[in-house]
């Protein structure tokens, strides 16, 4: 008897809760008409959404990292650093993948990017103005007169820029690294980085994705090759100095020989600034020879350290885009609009009838 209880307890909770559930949806349905206009207008909005926002275009530039070793030249490097003579070879580790990534994303190559020249509709244009037309930001700028006349013309230095000038391109360089700049690694076990620029104007992606990809590259070979480079110029000039030194000895033997011609045998302190001549050639030889070894050596090291990015893709026109359809516009805004209706009439109902049981 106990038993049956929370039984027939259970059956009445639940007839309740269908007949609750069915008072609920008699009157949804009595109020078929607000939820009916409001689907129409939501699938309005949504279409008109669709139609407004433009497609965002995502221009993608893969590369891999160029580590080359100095393998094969150990012998050859130990040599000229008993000279004291340093000519790289040594790959190190500031860019690494991971550091050559965030690389990508500095604010000084960002803004280097930015000031570099492309041609559209037959014009040259800097990438930083490019990038302020699109987002029609001198439209918000018309009744600022510190800035509305502010304009990154393709030839202009960096040197003479302002406060203002600077300003703006610190806007631009963050709204680009949060929002539509991605450098990543796609995959630990494969030394390949990705680099995703997003933009709604196509040819913006593009440009800027493959001047980012040049600027880090010039940067990088620059800044990892310059002790390398500087004793490879060190190594010349001074070859160059002994080899017009021993050109200058040889003509002074041949000098010192025609004036000692026919000379007296017994006459032999005359012949000493033929034979002084003869060691300046013997000594300057030597010394040539060894200069060219090392020269040699250094641009050796120089090749096996650059270039050091590989690109393998680069971002081929038409790019892939996200647009919003208007199909999808208008299935997500009626949706919403009836979900929202939905909800607002049934916190109505629920109000009207605390308000009058109490």
């Amino acid at each position: 008897m106990e038993n049956s209880l929370p039984v027939k307890k259970d059956e009445v909770s639940l007839k309740e809760l269908l007949v609750t559930l069915k008072e609920w949806w008699c009157y949804l349905v009595s109020q078929w008409k607000i939820i009916l206009i409001a689907a129409i207008i939501g699938a309005g909005l949504g279409l008109t959404y669709s139609v407004i926002k433009k497609p965002v275009y995502t221009a993608t530039l893969s590369f891999a990292l160029e580590d080359e070793k100095s393998t094969g030249l150990g012998g050859a490097l130990g040599l000229a650093s008993s000279f004291g003579l340093d000519i790289g070879g040594t790959g190190g580790s500031v860019f690494s993948d991971s550091n050559l990534a965030e690389l990508f994303k500095s604010r000084s190559m960002v803004e280097n990017t930015l000031l570099t020249s492309v041609l559209v509709d037959g014009k040259n244009i800097s990438l930083a103005e490019m990038y302020i037309q699109n987002e029609n930001w001198r439209e918000n700028w018309k009744d600022e007169p510190k800035i509305k006349d502010i304009q990154f013309l393709p030839i202009i230095n960096r040197k003479g820029f302002t406060r203002v000038h600077d300003s703006i391109l610190g806007e631009i360089y963050r709204d680009l690294s949060k929002k539509k700049l991605f450098v990543s690694k796609k995959d630990k076990k494969i030394d390949i980085i990705s680099m995703d620029v997003l933009s709604t104007n196509e040819l913006f992606a593009k440009y800027f994705c493959e001047a980012l990809a040049r600027q880090v590259g010039q940067f990088y070979i620059t800044t990892k090759t310059k002790k390398a480079r500087s004793n490879m110029n060190i190594l010349q000039r001074q070859t160059d100095s002994i080899r017009s030194a021993l050109n200058s000895a040889i003509s002074g033997v041949a000098v010192a020989n025609d004036r000692t011609f026919n000379l007296n045998p017994a006459l032999n302190v005359k012949r000493s600034p033929s034979i002084r001549r003869q060691v300046d050639v013997q000594a300057n030889t030597a010394i040539l020879t060894e200069l060219v070894k090392q020269t040699e050596l250094a641009k050796v090291a120089l090749r096996k350290e650059t270039p050091l990015i590989q690109v393998i893709d680069r971002p081929i026109l038409p790019l892939m885009n996200d647009k919003f359809g208007k199909f999808k516009g208008i299935v997500f805004g009626l949706i919403l609009a009836v979900f929202f209706a939905t909800l607002i009439l049934v916190f109505k109902r629920i109000i009207t009838k605390s308000i009058i049981n109490s």
